[in-house]
């Protein structure tokens, strides 16, 4: 077998860099005293910032590397910038607040890097044992940092993350295993070619919906969604927050370069399931956030309405001609995603005391009299949420309703219309308790902290007024 080339590095290049820098970040934190472990936050955040540096001096460039196990493409740099961009927030978030709950070990910064590295391999994969490699990398962090407190309430949700998690890999590695069988490949291209000449198309089926079963478990589809209340509710809250956008992103990412790559012989049978997924997702995170009183699970379970959403733009990747469109909104919705959930766990994680307290709606009583901005910001977090304006997630849902619509599923952008309307009880509740309820909230004031939910808010309503640079971002990622 040929060695690896300068191409074949080059095409990971950023990946590299990261892997590097955590490794020696292991190591450094030994010597990092206890109390300046603030210190290995700093030196996390300086990694993913040379990273996505490296990463967007990658624009434009297309390459495959490693025997094309992985590709360097438009597609896999923008989903690499958001997910070096997720970490970034992910580190920022969590500086203030592991030292407060009494958890600051250098291990987590480590950790939540291995889990980006991850994300990203899984971004650029182009082999199906490459992308089981990848969800595994990306998931076995998480599952330390779910459990990473050492509270009853953290072990059960590392516990049930795990289980449930290993569970749906074995799902995961039995549909290659079909599909190796159907077709004697694993690569990306070789089971289009297999497959356009006339391999088994059931077997084939049955593999591809096997793949969609364990990926359905990481970005929280339903019927596969039952762990996500309770993990995110026991985790630390700043690894909920990372889990939330991060491990979804990267997630949805590996679906759209899997299913639109690699699977176009059977779209009409696809389609018909990814709508029904799509809808029901919708449905049921929709419905269900209603009766939440636990501010962290009715963002789980908002998080689960969302994952409906993004589905949206899976519906129509059988037909050519709206299939770029619908990518390309599913990559915008995800950028405005990521920024208003950040944001909204931000103002969550300042509200939390080190008891577990603060986590009721009834505790956002009062939050506009005593800090208007952090109130204001939360709101523009929940009508981004709804798709209210002047939001980006406005922006996002026209975008993807449109796409169904143009794909011939005007049923569907319907749900998503109907569904939003009724989001909007729930998310305008957290926003009547802030500015109608008497209260007398405790904020933590954490300069990292109030730097990310800032700037999250002012982007969420900023790029809504210039989006078509975003979505024109996006289309040049689409995939080709």
């Amino acid at each position: 077998m040929a060695q690896p080339t300068y191409s074949d590095y080059f095409t990971i290049f950023p990946l590299i860099i990261l892997l590097v820098w955590s490794v020696l970040l292991l190591f450094v934190d030994l010597f990092i005293p206890k109390d300046r472990k603030g210190l290995t936050a700093l030196l996390a955040a300086l990694g993913l910032l040379v990273a996505l540096i490296v990463s967007f001096t990658q624009l434009g460039q297309s390459s495959t590397g490693f025997h094309g196990m992985v590709a360097l493409d438009g597609f896999a740099t923008f989903a690499n910038a958001i997910l070096l961009i997720s970490g970034l927030f992910g580190i920022t978030i969590a500086h203030g607040y592991v030292k407060r709950m009494g958890i600051q070990r250098g291990e987590y910064y480590t950790l939540l890097l291995f889990s980006v590295i991850g994300m990203m391999l899984m971004a650029q994969a182009t082999d199906l044992i490459i992308i089981f490699l990848a969800l595994e990398t990306l998931s076995i962090p998480l599952y330390v940092l779910s459990a990473f407190s050492r509270k009853a309430t953290s072990e059960e949700a590392g516990i049930k993350y795990f289980l449930l998690g290993a569970f749906a890999t074995g799902f995961v590695v039995y549909g290659i295993a079909l599909i190796f069988g159907a077709t004697g490949t694993t690569t990306l291209s070789g089971v289009v070619t297999a497959a356009a000449n006339g391999t088994s198309l059931l077997l084939l089926s049955i593999g591809a919906a096997l793949l969609l079963v364990g990926f359905a478990f990481k970005v929280a589809i339903v019927p596969f969604h039952m762990w996500t209340p309770d993990v995110y509710e026991g985790a630390p809250t700043s690894v909920t927050a990372f889990m939330a956008a991060g491990a979804k992103i990267a997630g949805f990412v590996a679906l759209l370069r899997v299913f639109a790559t690699a699977f176009p012989a059977i779209s009409p049978d696809m389609t018909n399931v990814f709508w029904a997924l799509s809808a029901v997702t919708m449905i049921v995170g929709n419905f269900i956030a209603i009766s939440q009183t636990n501010i962290k699970r009715l963002l789980a379970y908002s998080a689960i309405a969302h994952a409906g959403y993004i589905l949206m733009a899976f519906v129509p990747y059988g037909n050519p001609q709206v299939v770029s469109t619908s990518i390309a909104a599913g990559l915008f919705y995800l950028l405005a995603y990521l920024l208003a959930n950040f944001g909204a766990w931000g103002v969550v994680i300042a509200l939390e005391k080190a008891e577990g307290k603060g986590l009721e709606l009834a505790d956002y009583a009062g939050l506009a009299r005593k800090h208007p901005a952090l109130a204001a910001a939360m709101t523009v977090f929940m009508l981004s949420f709804i798709g209210f304006p002047p939001t980006l997630g406005l922006v996002g849902k026209f975008y993807l309703f449109r796409a169904v619509i143009a794909g011939g599923f005007t049923g569907l952008a319907l749900i998503g219309v109907l569904t939003s309307v009724i989001s909007a009880y729930y998310y305008l509740k957290v926003v009547i308790y802030m500015y109608m309820h008497e209260g007398e909230p405790t904020v933590e004031r954490e300069f990292w902290l109030g730097a990310t939910t800032t700037v999250t808010a002012v982007a969420t309503v900023a790029l809504s007024f210039i989006p078509q640079v975003l979505f024109l971002l996006a289309s040049t990622a689409v995939l080709k």
